[in-house]
């Protein structure tokens, strides 16, 4: 290159310096760097002459030369539908270190870096539709949201998102996705998807399997057989302990293990997992099946690191290893560097299996390591040794349902496991799939001939008894469990102890924080260092649980420390009181007892739902955890807060189920405004469900409680709740006189959540009386105690309702725009019904403005989200809705002239009615 064109591409034309003076200052670092020593300018990889420089890269390896080769690789193993492809793609990405060619100006650098990036993404979504089509989509929502948070715009990233989504069954999050794309492309760009994500969006749409999530293609993949080298003579050097007995659910586990490493190099397999998952099984099966391939001896070394026995030494085991190869002539030195020199230069023409069992840390292990080429190290041990450079880690879990049965019944024998199949799987699982509890288990039954698995089971019921019965002669589940223990730091035991009081079984940083009172980044330093230690599982980043049995260990440690542990306990319901409060719509004065959420982890309403959402179905767990620990105040106001997180969801039963453990220990409670409270929430959640009759009963004990012990604020809440019950049932003129009586106490309550819901229903009776104005200044003061939280889906209900008499006065346009904004509103809030309600409303608009093809788009979507509403638990509560989504769909049909369509969807409704009917009559 000339070193003009040098100047132009690294500073654009304007050096730092005197034209191309400034070159040589830069060349000769480059040359000092690169060259090797002593090489001249004639041996230089940089070459010059006048008014040039040159690079001699035939000699030279390239970063990318080795990504092309990678990425061929994968790409090849890709197309021949081989599994191995998502590993070789992993190696490629590998590659990438930071931000390509950092710190370098010039248009030349900065078109170098765009290029590596975008080839980079690629290989990622490569990487990822892999996963996808392997049937692991879960393992890429998270990677995949972060690229999609880093260019919201990139349609092939969201495209690959959607299909994934949908693989995970979150129909209704992908179409969510591209709807919220779609907007921006318009508002930001002024254009639409292309035609590769509208296709994906029709897929999902129309739920088509094939087209979106089908098997990898082509053959598993050809393996030509390599020849090998001549085995030599064998030694009769095979320190392997005995095999003990049949393997159950580790075969992907061995297969791992045992598959072929790199040639000329030592290889090195790591196994970690917790105390009794059977690692050590595990790893003298595999090393039995490797035997044959390591003809100069098989040698096994337990470190005991988790033993009552003294820890082994690096200096010990390199003396019982040269002892065992005969290399003890004479006295063997004592000093460390000595020994390993000499057990390397005993070994580097030795082809040699090493196991090494019970490893604590890698400064144990890398003394130990055999220098012979194509030697294999297998090193098992509870911690997961990170700064040891293994080829292949293989962290081992406790065993399935199935797995955990079948061992147990190999021990037990079939005969006797048949004869009681429900009690054989209950004591599998309550042995939690460890092989060590499920063997002790299994040997207590062995020896106790008379006792049946049903008396075991009972034997072990609650935390005091279930440790205590997995113990015979020596082993001991506890014990084991304890050797890691000990083993921590006093800030990491504390921590350990502190998790066997969470109230779910998964938690994020966010719980042990809070109960340890400490920051966030200390406290992930030891949840990251227990996972290191195989006490915590982390199931995905940035969430951890604790295996039933370690749990339960935990929490025996937590209660025998009790100034300890009951502020922690209370630290973790607060957070989940306070979550659930700040994600509630009825805002900070919703809420007139109890404790104020606090301002810090959560400083957004969305924030705190976000978090109760990663909490999924185990919400109504802490409300049961509470009840259990007699915290009976924190049960009554974790279950009230979560009422309407759970209703606008449509998750019914879960609010009931929280709601009816709350009132079961209402009585021990001291706030005495939770029995109404409860009630009051209670009728509503059932009302949501139309049972009419169970919500009128509810509803009059709430009243009753509430005016017994004057509490304004519920009484409020009920005469709301008997406005809806009554406009439910068709009784209009009640529905306004409680409406109204709720409207003048909210108000004077300043309880803008009970208020907008009075004035809905209020003007849905005037609605429904037709009374349009009526309803219309109604819904409009709704709005306006809306706005004062500034709730979506609080914003959303006055105007979805207000757009249905815009609709039947035929103001098409009105309704539209009222919608659209409803829409938008209530998908940000996550509330399903309304969502439904309001999509199905917008596409009635649609049609009136004369768009029938959006509004037969507008009603599929939205029975696509009524369907993801049904439950056989909640389906009778939303027949309805179908039938009101279906006719508005025909009518859409007919105004687009597609005649049969439209008979379809009348046809479905008459169907769905017949079978409400059928459902519903006397028997």
């Amino acid at each position: 290159m000339s070193h003009e064109q040098l100047i132009d591409d690294l500073w654009d034309g304007q050096p730092p310096g005197t034209g191309h003076k400034v070159l040589p200052s830069h060349v000769h670092p480059l040359r000092k760097a690169l060259d090797v020593a002593g090489a001249g300018p004639a041996d230089s990889v940089i070459r010059s002459g006048k008014g040039w420089y040159a690079f001699v890269g035939h000699t030279v390896r390239l970063d990318v030369a080795d990504l092309d080769e990678r990425a061929a690789e994968a790409q090849t193993a890709k197309a021949s539908g081989d599994a191995t492809a998502v590993e070789r793609y992993t190696e490629a990405l590998a590659l990438f270190r930071g931000e390509p060619l950092t710190g370098l100006p010039g248009q030349r650098a900065r078109m170098e870096r765009r290029r590596l990036r975008e080839r980079r993404l690629s290989l990622q979504l490569e990487r990822l539709e892999c996963l996808v089509l392997l049937g692991r989509s879960g393992d890429t929502l998270d990677e995949l949201a972060a690229l999609s948070a880093a260019d919201p715009l990139d349609e092939s990233v969201l495209a690959l998102r959607m299909r994934a989504l949908y693989a995970g069954g979150r129909q209704a999050e992908a179409l969510n996705a591209y709807e919220h794309m779609r907007m921006q492309l318009r508002d930001e760009l002024g254009v639409d998807p292309g035609p590769s994500l509208r296709t994906m969006y029709e897929a999902v749409l129309r739920q088509d399997d094939e087209r979106l999530v089908g098997p990898v293609a082509g053959p598993a993949g050809n393996h030509s057989t390599a020849l090998r080298p001549q085995p030599r003579p064998r030694r009769p050097v095979n320190e392997l302990p005995g095999d003990g007995g049949s393997l159950f659910g580790r075969e992907d586990e061995l297969t791992r293990l045992t598959a072929p490493s790199a040639p000329g190099a030592v290889s090195i397999v790591t196994v970690d997992g917790p105390a009794g998952v059977g690692k050590t099984a595990l790893v003298v099966r595999a090393a039995r099946e490797l035997s044959a391939d390591h003809p100069d001896g098989c040698l096994y070394v337990d470190l005991r690191a988790h033993s009552t026995r003294r820890r082994q030494t690096p200096e010990q085991a390199l003396q019982h290893l040269l002892r065992s190869l005969g290399a003890a002539r004479g006295e063997l030195p004592s000093d460390l560097d000595e020994l390993t020199s000499v057990w390397r230069a005993e070994t580097s023409r030795l082809r040699l299996l090493l196991v090494l069992d019970d490893a604590l840390d890698a400064d144990q292990i890398r003394p130990l390591l055999p220098a012979g080429a194509g030697s294999r190290v297998l090193v098992a041990g509870r911690r997961r040794l990170a700064d040891v450079d293994a080829d292949r880690r293989v962290t081992l879990e406790p065993l399935g349902p199935g797995d955990a049965a079948s061992l147990l019944t190999s021990i037990v024998g079939h005969e006797r496991a048949g004869r009681e199949p429900e009690a054989t799987r209950e004591l599998a699982g309550l042995c939690d799939g460890l092989p060590l509890a499920l063997r002790i288990a299994g040997s207590r039954l062995q020896n106790r001939g008379a006792w049946t698995v049903e008396y075991l089971v009972s034997r072990m019921a609650g935390d005091e008894h279930l440790l205590g019965e997995l113990a015979a002669g020596d082993r001991s589940v506890e014990s084991a469990f304890r050797l890691s223990y000990d083993q921590l730091t006093p800030e990491q035991q504390r921590a350990f102890r502190a998790l066997g009081l969470t109230p779910t079984v998964e938690f994020d940083l966010l719980t042990p924080a809070a109960m340890l009172d400490g920051p966030r980044h200390a406290t992930e330093r030891l949840m990251e260092d227990l996972v290191d230690t195989s006490l915590l599982q982390q199931p995905r980043p940035g969430r951890y649980r604790l295996h039933d049995l370690v749990r339960v260990h935990a929490r025996r440690l937590a209660q025998a420390v009790p100034a300890e542990a009951a502020p922690a306990r209370s630290a973790a319901l607060g957070l989940y009181l306070s979550a659930a409060r700040l994600a509630s719509d009825w805002g900070l004065t919703g809420f007139s007892t109890g404790p104020r959420p606090t301002a810090a982890p959560f400083t957004r309403w969305e924030e705190a739902e976000a978090w109760l959402d990663a909490a999924g179905g185990e919400l109504v767990d802490v409300v049961g955890h509470a009840a259990a620990l007699g915290e009976a105040d924190h049960a009554c106001w974790i279950a009230e807060a979560l009422c309407d997180y759970f209703v606008r969801q449509g998750r019914y039963h879960e609010c009931r189920t929280a709601l009816e453990i709350a009132l079961a220990h209402v009585d021990g409670a001291t706030d005495r405004r939770m029995p109404a409270a409860l009630r009051n929430c209670l009728g509503y959640t059932v009302l949501h469900e139309r049972r009419y009759t169970q919500a009128r009963s509810l509803l009059t004990e709430a009243l009753d409680l509430a005016r017994r012990h004057p509490d304004p604020h519920e009484e409020a809440r009920t005469l709301t709740g008997f406005g809806a019950l009554a406009l439910s049932v068709g009784e209009g003129e009640q529905a306004i006189v409680h409406a109204m009586a709720a409207v003048d106490l909210a108000e004077r309550l300043h309880s803008h959540w009970v208020a907008s819901m009075a004035r809905v229903i209020l003007g849905l009776a005037h609605y429904f009386e037709g009374r349009d104005q009526e309803a219309l200044t109604c819904f409009a003061g709704a709005l306006t105690h809306a706005e004062t939280d500034g709730r979506p889906r609080m914003l959303g209900r006055p105007l979805s309702c207000a757009a249905d008499v815009h609709l039947r006065l035929g103001r098409y346009h009105e309704a539209k725009l009222l919608l659209h904004r409803a829409v938008d509103l209530v998908q940000h809030g996550g509330d399903a019904f309304l969502s439904v309600r309001s999509l199905t409303r917008l596409g009635t608009a649609e049609e009136g403005v004369g768009n029938p093809d959006v509004a037969i788009a507008l009603h599929g979507q939205a029975l696509f989200l009524q369907r993801q509403l049904l439950s056989p638990l909640t389906e009778p509560s939303y027949a309805w809705l179908e039938m009101d989504i279906r006719s508005r769909l025909g009518s859409a049909f007919l105004t687009a002239g597609r005649i049969r369509e439209a008979h379809e969807q009348f046809l479905a409704v008459l169907a769905v009615h017949s079978n409400r009917v059928r459902r519903h009559r006397p028997r």
